[in-house]
């Protein structure tokens, strides 16, 4: 069986910005699959902020993307011809995939999902990475206790958008940072956050004065820079500062310089961690079984914003850093087939 395939893959590493001279879409055929291995039909594509660090050639928590190689990260898919004893044709699996509209894989490095347990797409978001970072990096370091006031930047992203409900369903006091007005309407409307921030039009210090009067229990950091380093003039003795992410960082040409914070961290006797979900692996299947309790109860929502067109990848990549994304950004390919 010969079928037409198309990959993503990267061109050059970035300094700066990403744009499209960066990637490359190259045609081949699918591999046709061997003993142990399923061929996939790409159906939905994550993209991630994390993604950008891969783009450079430096150490980091995972391996670079190599260069003329497709970049990779969750997909979903379908299987449509299968030599596994574990997967048939029809099923729909996640893994670690490569962008390709197709792909061969070992059925070792794929997980069945089940349809009918929840969409599908939620095992990109609030039941899959992102739900699980904010679980673990938010309960584990944060230890929000009620009364507490918790502060999350990048708040309607995929990640902020569960950390903030996580806070909430422990009774916490919620304050999101967002960029835009539609954020901050979601954020507080929606979700329940008790008070929101627009960092782009708000004067973001006075604001959070404002806003978190009492000062700062814990920090769930998304973004780094100059909206971190307003928030940790706040924190209160005994914060707790998860580390998850520094987009606003991801993008610089040179190394970024601010504020010293060891002084604020001393004498408030405070904790700042940094975290990969990865480092939770063995509670996956619990913090999992508890986010989707909490979802069939209706304590947590979620909100994805799909792109559709495997064409359209790399701007849905791209508009991450430019904060188009309200929630889970995906990229729809297919839909699935009735097998």
């Amino acid at each position: 069986m010969n079928i037409n395939n198309e990959k993503i893959v990267l061109a050059s590493r970035p300094s700066g910005m990403p744009s499209h001279s960066h990637f490359r879409f190259e045609s081949t055929d699918a591999r046709e699959p061997e003993n142990g291995e399923v061929l996939v039909k790409t159906l939905y594509i994550s993209v991630d902020p994390y993604m950008r660090g891969r783009m450079n050639d430096r150490k980091s928590y995972v391996p670079p993307f190599a260069i003329d190689e497709p970049l990779s990260g969750g997909v979903i898919g379908q299987v449509v011809s299968s030599l596994s004893s574990e997967l048939e044709e029809g099923d729909i699996v996640i893994g670690n995939l490569p962008w390709q509209r197709y792909i061969t894989a070992a059925d070792v490095s794929l997980r069945k999902l089940n349809p009918e347990a929840a969409p599908i797409t939620a095992s990109l978001g609030i039941l899959g990475m992102p739900g699980l970072t904010a679980y673990f990096g938010l309960l584990d370091i944060g230890n929000p206790q009620e009364g507490e006031t918790v502060v999350v930047s990048g708040a309607a992203g995929a990640v902020g958008t569960a950390v903030g409900q996580i806070a909430k369903i422990k009774g916490a006091r919620v304050v999101g940072i967002a960029g835009s007005d539609e954020k901050l309407a979601y954020l507080k409307e929606e979700l329940g956050f008790d008070e929101v921030i627009n960092y782009k039009t708000d004067d973001l210090q006075q604001s959070l004065k404002k806003a978190c009067p009492e000062g700062v229990d814990v920090y769930f950091d998304n973004v780094g820079g100059e909206i971190s380093d307003a928030v940790l003039s706040l924190i209160n003795q005994g914060a707790r500062i998860p580390l998850c992410g520094q987009i606003s960082l991801y993008n610089l040409e040179k190394q970024d310089t601010g504020p010293r914070i060891q002084g604020q961290l001393l004498i408030n006797s405070a904790l700042m961690k940094g975290f990969i979900v990865s480092d939770y692996a063995s509670g996956f299947e619990q913090g999992a079984d508890e986010m989707a309790k909490w979802l069939r109860e209706g304590k947590l929502k979620y909100k994805e914003s799909i792109i559709e067109g495997f064409e359209n990848t790399v701007d849905a990549f791209i508009g991450l850093f430019k904060g188009e994304n309200i929630g889970k950004q995906l990229v729809k390919v297919a839909d699935p087939e009735m097998i």
